[in-house]
């Protein structure tokens, strides 16, 4: 396969780094350790071709996915000359490259949401202009941008007077319009199709694209042309999917804005125009590992839009290890190379079992050797399902021992990641009376609250206050002290009226809690101040797009929103507010790309904590590569540092670190080392934990590309996943005629890894490796 391809000279370099010996998709790909080592294979590529084709054009991708793409970037341009700058060249196939000008390369703009203000941060055109035009140093009188404000619309008017709800019905492309603004429309949809074309042309008079980069979404669209697209697709006005509006909602402000926003975005032909371009799609992290097989290895085909690349000799992937997982080559590797592990064995039988759609007892042994995988297992014999059975049982058992004399702090990057991830483990320890929980989420959490949300919070609050049904801010010391007490009253106080189920009093016990948070965060002195405030932040919200970065005060308002709620889920188990613990690390702050953890900043108010609780058991997501949100990783890193340096004050090797993944990614049975069974009570209390408390998050505002709605429903999803996948193994019978009544009882499963210190710091320890000395 890699004789057939013509590779460049760092593609050979990063090719022979990563220890890749074979690939057999139909598109060639290379792998590296981690998301900041793709960033750099990605900007030392790009500087390549730039070098060779100074006037080329070129097409980069918005949002999250290229942030170390960027920032190599400019680091290389920056340091080329430098020692550090000359020894990555040297190693990676460029010592002898003249330092690329990029400012006479032509800039095509990949996509755009519509309609939308060009003046918008949140906007593709405006992130363009500032990492990549002026980022780049590239000519902005050459690029060719897709400018919202500029396109042309009926009678010379401006989108919001032809789109005043900024929705855009293109069923009028077919039907007749009924009264005189659908003409209006129509006519301008007409015309933005015209401008559409007119983009395309100016691309292929060019000669097209001749470096393409992109990222993939987990329906398997590049650039907006999602799952069904023409894969002779042109640049064009069209709608979104549910996953790709659901990736979007972050960007835009909501699922409620992304569902309703047309996309401009080139077509499928348009990347691919160019026979010698340069067409790069680029993943990261195992959560994207299902949709890179599938267009890796499936013949070309519109149900997975980048396959596309099958038909450029320069089409490529760059992927992770984690991205990478899935492909059959890598499957190979894993199973061919190295020492034969246990892991293995329960891999390649438990997929045996999925594979065949059977259960493990009865497996026999001809099934086995006539597996690709299940052949390879040392000793293969009769015996081999029987010791897989009981390696499992075992993990199954390590579920059940009910914890004693333990301090347990449960951490989580945003809030209801604890609750989504462990919940029915964490009820158990909590029934046990000599075990001292504390809970602690990393981060305020404030992008996940809508401006809607805090307005009509707000206004209800004024409502409140004006019927005199918010008594504390009529005792004397309110406003100088009685705001910060009795916090555990006002959580006690929300849960008595979820329990009576009355609305209307949980509604007033979350701005009971609003009033708190405003005169803590604005220093309010009295009755008439408060309202003021309250009339301002509503004024500042209104005035704010969606999707707009808040002031730093009304992000703290909405960070102390979701602590609450965070209070509210552990109260149901009668754990007190002071033990829920709000760090707010500062790297979290709305940016598109947030910083690196720093080490006084961040690492330092972890360690403090641990000090505080001195936990024998610490929780954590184990997100290693980012398949979730970036905050994921960056909470890992910042975590593991602290944990060294707590490390280095006291002994901890009695110290058990848990790793829980949720909804973003999930472990497969041979990556856990616990299972912890699942009733249909425990997911109840987990959905009404959910429903209750996360009130911002009910509506699902920024949900899973994998569900249109709550997210305790794709956690539930993913327990019972789980527990089919092992019941497949084990046989239903295990489950219902077990005989602790807990495993009779379990209808899902939960599985997480729990590791002494030095194994989690050797998981964590890459991640280190990953950014060292880069910025």
């Amino acid at each position: 396969m890699l004789s057939n391809y013509p590779l460049s000279e760092v593609e050979k370099s990063f090719l022979q780094e990563s220890g890749v010996d074979k690939i057999t998709t139909l598109i060639p790909y290379l792998t590296v350790d981690n998301f900041p080592k793709l960033g750099l294979l990605t900007a030392c590529r790009f500087l390549e071709w730039a070098a060779a084709n100074p006037q080329g054009v070129i097409s980069l991708p918005t949002g999250k996915t290229p942030e170390f793409f960027i920032k190599w970037t400019q680091f290389l341009l920056e340091n080329w000359d430098t020692k550090k700058g000359k020894d990555i060249r040297q190693k990676y196939g460029m010592g002898d490259l003249k330092k690329p000008v990029l400012k006479d390369l032509t800039f095509v703009q990949i996509d755009e949401f519509y309609p939308i203000s060009s003046k918008q941060h949140n906007s593709f055109y405006d992130y363009v202009n500032k990492f990549y035009i002026q980022g780049f140093g590239l000519s902005k009188e050459k690029a060719i941008l897709i400018n919202s404000d500029e396109i042309p619309l009926a009678e010379g008017k401006h989108y919001s007077e032809i789109f005043p709800d900024l929705k855009v019905d293109l069923s009028l492309r077919f039907r007749d319009p009924v009264n005189d603004l659908e003409k209006l429309q129509q006519e301008s949809i007409y015309m933005i199709d015209q401008w559409c074309a007119d983009y395309e042309k100016r691309i292929r008079d060019l000669g097209g694209i001749g470096f393409f980069l992109g990222g993939i979404g987990p329906d398997g669209h590049i650039a907006f042309n999602t799952r069904g697209s023409h894969i002779y697709s042109v640049t064009r006005l069209t709608e979104t999917n549910f996953e790709t509006q659901a990736v979007a909602a972050g960007d835009l402000g909501g699922i409620e804005v992304s569902a309703n926003r047309l996309v401009i975005t080139i077509g499928l032909d348009t990347i691919v125009h160019n026979p010698d371009a340069v067409a790069i799609i680029i993943a990261a992290g195992e959560a994207k590992a299902g949709i890179v097989k599938d267009s890796l290895e499936t013949k070309l085909n519109n149900v997975y839009p980048a396959t596309v690349l099958q038909k450029l000799k320069n089409g490529r992937f760059y992927l992770t290890k984690g991205a990478a997982v899935k492909l059959t080559d890598s499957m190979d590797a894993y199973y061919e190379k190295g020492e034969w592990t246990f892991e293995k064995t329960e891999r390649a039988v438990i997929d045996l079992c999925k594979k065949l759609n059977k259960y493990g007892h009865r497996l026999k042994l001809s099934d086995l050797k006539a597996d690709k995988y299940c052949k390879l297992i040392p000793d293969l014999s009769e015996d081999t399902v029987n010791q897989v059975i009981k390696s499992i049982d075992a993990k199954l058992a390590k579920g059940l021992e009910q914890e004693e004399n333990q301090r347990l702090l449960h951490t989580g990057p945003h809030h209801d990641d604890i609750s989504l991830g462990i919940l029915p483990h964490i009820t158990n320890q909590l029934n046990e009376p000599t075990n001292e929980a504390h809970f602690s989420v990393l981060t305020s959490g404030f992008t996940a609250v809508t401006n809607t949300f805090v307005i009509e919070t707000l206004q209800h609050t004024k409502k409140l206050l004006d019927e005199g049904k918010i008594q504390m801010v009529d005792y004397d010391d309110f406003f100088s002290v009685g705001y910060s007490l009795k916090t555990d009253k006002d959580v006690y106080h929300y849960l008595t009226n979820v329990a009576s189920e009355n609305a209307e009093a949980r509604k007033r016990g979350l701005c009971h809690r609003v009033v708190r948070a405003l005169v803590s965060v604005y220093e309010v002195k009295n009755k008439t101040q408060l309202r003021e405030t309250i009339n301002d932040v509503i004024s500042i919200l209104r005035k704010s797009y969606d999707g707009e970065k808040n002031p730093a005060k009304i992000q703290k308002l909405k960070g102390m929103i979701r602590e609450f709620e965070e209070e509210l889920v552990w109260a149901h188990f009668g754990v007190q507010v002071k033990n829920v613990h709000h760090l707010r690390l500062g790297f979290y702050t709305g940016d598109i790309f947030t910083e690196q953890p720093d080490k006084t900043r961040d690492v330092e108010p972890i360690v403090e904590l641990f000090r505080k609780v001195n936990p024998t058991k610490i929780s954590l997501t184990l997100d290693p590569e980012g398949s979730g949100p970036d905050t994921h990783y960056k909470v890992l890193q910042a975590t593991a540092a602290a944990v060294k340096k707590w490390g280095e004050e006291k002994d901890i090797s009695d110290l058990r670190i848990i790793g829980y993944r949720n909804v973003w990614f999930k472990f497969e049975p041979h990556e856990a080392n616990v299972i912890v069974p699942v009733s249909l009570g425990d997911m109840s209390v987990m959905e009404d934990s959910f429903a209750n408390c996360y009130l911002s998050q009910v509506n699902a505002s920024f949900p899973s590309y994998s569900h249109n709605g709550k997210f305790s429903t794709v956690a539930k999803r993913t327990w019972v996943g789980q527990l089919n996948d092992i019941q497949l193994l084990l046989g239903k019978n295990f489950f219902y005629l077990h005989e602790r009544a807990k495993v009779r009882a379990s209808h899902g499963l939960i599985f997480f890894r729990d590791m002494n210190v030095e194994e989690f710091l050797a998981t964590a320890r890459e991640l280190e490796k990953s950014i060292e000395g880069m910025l």
